[in-house]
């Protein structure tokens, strides 16, 4: 096996800057080629990046491509992730890896037969703050959690996106879009779920963009926009999930988790960085300090300020695992059980009923200073 894998990515869309720029950090990777529907969008991309601009097809023909990493939409995953299995290569895929379980167990078939391993975003819970967060509970900081509170809310994505239409179509919707950063990170501190329940609903019919360059034009919504969820582990614990973009303002925390010994406050699970904070008994909140993780450390601007963004990890991770022969943490089993979590929750929403998940899976193993440092080059 190589100690360098070589990397072609399908979909140059916005989300794409992020891994062209950001795999540079890590071992084991090493982008070669891109492709898009769009020729002119990879052309744009291969020189900015100085990579080869390809078809589909030729990237998909290219021996020198060992992994595909899919950024295109929502419902081009399933398809694109599919015919790069059946040319022979790795797939890592942003998410959601597919919109229906499905099509996920399909994509497991092909890569079961064909020896290929599969892996999706969000690579998120491998921040410094959500290892710290782990560690934490896995010390036994505030004893067996028993229960939570998680809100993702905002008020839509009409209002930045250049092109939102899809965030509002079967596929979309805040569940599938922002929910996969809270599940992958439950999966990461409390472990699989065994059943949900839902109510959904949707504010308006249509959408109105107010970002360039489509100002003004109206857009259909063809799916839940507010999604009230209940998450039963098989731990025990219970969490509630909350995911809207019918929401102006709120001054809900993103994740909370109660145990039986305190409670825990875990940052944003779309970010790698930010503060923990824990209480115990007493309900002295403080914040949990003294690990140096540097997945937490700043290493890019935004508009908000400094902020750590390590994103890639989880592809690179996989790289790594195929060449050490271990479990990757961002693994197909792991996004697989995700996606039966979210498209359960629509179902139950749609039902009027609990889902029981017929997908279950283990929890990530931590992931430490060391084993994050042995990640980057």
């Amino acid at each position: 096996m190589t100690k360098e894998l070589g990397v072609g990515i399908i979909g140059c869309g916005n989300i794409s800057t992020t891994y062209f720029s950001l795999a540079p950090l890590f071992k084991g990777l090493k982008v070669l080629a891109c492709a898009d529907i769009n020729a002119q969008a990879a052309k744009l991309r291969a020189e900015e990046y100085g990579v080869t601009a390809q078809t589909i097809e030729e990237l998909l023909a290219n021996d020198e491509i060992d992994v595909v990493v899919n950024l295109t939409i929502p419902d081009a995953h399933y398809p694109v992730s599919k015919a790069a299995l059946e040319a022979g290569k790795h797939v890592y895929s942003e998410k959601p890896l597919v919109l229906s379980l499905e099509q996920g167990e399909d994509l497991r078939r092909i890569a079961k037969e064909k020896g290929l391993a599969v892996g999706c975003a969000p690579d998120t819970f491998l921040g410094g703050a959500h290892q710290l967060a782990r560690k934490f509970v896995d010390d036994g900081g505030i004893g067996r959690i028993t229960s939570g509170a998680c809100y993702v809310m905002g008020p839509g994505m009409e209002m930045w996106h250049p092109n939102p239409d899809f965030f509002f179509l079967p596929g979309g919707g805040p569940i599938l879009d922002m929910g996969p950063y809270y599940i992958a990170n439950l999966i990461n501190l409390i472990g699989p779920v065994k059943r949900v329940g839902a109510m959904t609903s949707m504010a308006s019919e249509t959408r109105t963009i107010t970002s360039q360059p489509r100002n003004g034009e109206v857009i259909p919504v063809k799916t839940p926009t507010t999604i009230q969820a209940l998450l039963e582990f098989v731990s025990g614990a219970t969490v509630t999930l909350t995911a809207s973009w019918d929401v102006w303002s709120h001054r809900h925390a993103n994740m909370e988790l109660y145990g039986t010994d305190g409670s825990l406050y875990v940052p944003d699970p779309n970010f790698f960085g930010g503060v923990v904070e824990a209480s115990g008994r007493n309900k002295d909140i403080k914040e949990v300090t003294g690990w140096d993780h540097p997945f937490g450390k700043f290493n890019q601007e935004s508009p908000n300020g400094p902020r750590a963004n390590y994103r890639t990890a989880g592809l690179a991770d996989m790289a790594m695992s195929l060449i050490e022969g271990r479990d990757a943490r961002c693994s197909l089993d792991r996004t697989l059980h995700g996606v039966d979590i979210m498209t359960s929750i629509l179902k139950s929403g749609a039902e009027g009923r609990f889902v029981d998940l017929t997908t279950t899976c283990t929890q990530p193993a931590a992931l430490g200073i060391e084993e994050a440092l042995a990640l980057l080059k």
